[in-house]
């Protein structure tokens, strides 16, 4: 059996490192707190910001997507909302009910040229970048 180093605190450290500028609109419980497979890479292709997200055996018709202000947002339902009281389960490991996961995009980018592709399971979202203005040199005009 091998030893493995006690961290009493590894949790509290983990809460901290959440994305704070996303978290007071994130539900408990959600989005990296809760739901692992809510996994999402993001990465820059050419002159885009793509979010890639496993959602496999999820409905795509049941995932909103959304970008403001650089603020990515999947939101959506997983299985049903019923119990059923006739199994007896020995694990339930499996979640239902609504998720949700908020991710600051690196760039600025224009949400509403944004599109959303499903397949095989996986959720990819191309966002473009907006142009970024020119610096341009301002004369200064001196007045006598």
């Amino acid at each position: 059996m091998a030893l493995m180093k006690w961290e009493p605190l590894r949790g509290i450290e983990k809460f901290f490192d959440d994305d704070w500028e996303t978290m007071p609109i994130r539900r408990w419980g959600m989005g990296r707190m809760g739901w692992g497979d809510l996994a999402v890479d993001v990465f820059e292709e050419g002159d885009n910001v793509v979010a890639e997200m496993q959602l496999p055996g999820i409905d795509p018709e049941k995932v909103s997507v959304s970008v403001k202000n650089s603020v990515l947002r999947v939101f959506g339902q997983r299985g049903e909302e019923k119990e059923e009281k006739d199994k007896n389960y020995y694990r339930k490991e499996i979640r239902k009910g609504s998720f949700e996961r908020m991710v600051r995009l690196p760039d600025v980018v224009n949400g509403d040229a944004a599109k959303a592709e499903y397949e095989n399971g996986l959720l990819r979202v191309i966002v473009p970048k907006a142009k970024q203005p020119e610096d341009r040199k301002i004369k200064i005009q001196v007045k006598k």
